[in-house]
């Protein structure tokens, strides 16, 4: 039998006791038959709730989950770092803990990297939104988006795996996955998107959490193209109008919400260009949007 591809996971949480014991679970219980989990690492950055102590438990029942506790909240970017210098696999993975993972998405995300070529890997963020609100339908919208786009341009995030090619990322990144794929690409290795690898999301509920949300995006890929000449593929004028017309097509009933949508996120990308450009706003230590903290999605597997 051939040897398992070892691989060591990354958690980031800031205050996510609502979803802790769910990620957790799903990836103790992930499968494991051409992979092995060597060790699952959550970097807690001043959690004021009850994180820690959730974390704290499933160490006692679970030797492979490690919990490091930053006294002062320094960015995502940052905690990624510490991750680094204390995994111990060649295979990186990295998850935010606000979302929750199908049970076999370790194995989709991993078996790529028999290609040597393939320095990173991303699977698909299915957000659990209803879509009977204007803003549910944005948050799904814009996924789907990033679905279609990924396809032809692999843009990577909420969770993806990687090479440890690097001993850490720019700490004042506020868009880490974007910055891992400006460093893979630069060292000629490709990206990969794996849709069937799916991780269940939840996006903001209300106008002002989507803002906040869309302008602190738009600001990190500002900063992303000015300190590592890297520009997402979302940035691609071009490509995101042919997706938006393809989107008016697939949702003719709500085409006003899809114009609306779109209307939506230029807004909200010039006023991210106000933030970095004018107001010299770098928001790597983001404020938590709390509405798209209630994720309920509950594993098949579980029902």
């Amino acid at each position: 039998m051939a040897d398992k591809i070892k691989c060591s996971v990354g958690v980031f949480a800031y205050n996510e006791e609502k979803n802790m014991a769910n990620i957790l679970n799903a990836l103790v219980e992930q499968k494991q038959d051409i992979v092995e989990i060597v060790e699952i690492i959550v970097v807690s950055s001043a959690s004021t709730d009850g994180t820690d102590e959730i974390v704290k438990e499933f160490c006692q029942n679970h030797p492979k989950v490690h919990l490091i506790q930053e006294d002062e909240r320094r960015g995502k970017s940052a905690a990624i770092n510490l991750f680094l210098k204390e995994a111990s696999s060649d295979i990186l993975i990295i998850e935010s803990a606000d979302t929750i993972p199908e049970n076999d998405v370790i194995e989709k995300l991993v078996l790529p990297f028999n290609n040597k070529k393939i320095g990173m890997t991303g699977g698909k963020p299915v957000p659990e939104n209803p879509t009977n609100t204007f803003i549910g339908f944005a948050v799904n919208l814009l996924w789907s988006l990033h679905h279609e786009m990924a396809k032809y341009s692999p843009k990577l995030g909420e969770m993806v795996a990687f090479r440890r090619l690097f001993d850490e990322i720019p700490a004042n990144s506020a868009v880490d996955e974007a910055s891992i794929e400006a460093i893979i690409l630069e060292q000629d290795y490709k990206l990969l998107y794996v849709p069937a690898a799916i991780v269940h999301n939840k996006g903001p509920e209300n106008f002002s959490d989507f803002v906040k949300q869309r302008r602190r995006i738009a600001a990190g890929h500002l900063w992303l193209k000015d300190n590592q000449s890297h520009e997402v593929s979302s940035q691609d004028s071009s490509l995101m109008l042919i997706l938006f017309f393809k989107a008016c097509m697939r949702n003719k009933n709500k085409i006003g919400w899809v114009i609306g949508v779109a209307m939506l996120e230029v807004y909200c990308r010039i006023l991210g260009s106000y933030d970095y450009k004018i107001k010299k706003r770098n928001p790597f230590k983001w404020k938590t949007i709390d509405s798209a903290k209630s994720l309920k999605y509950r594993s098949k597997d579980k029902e």
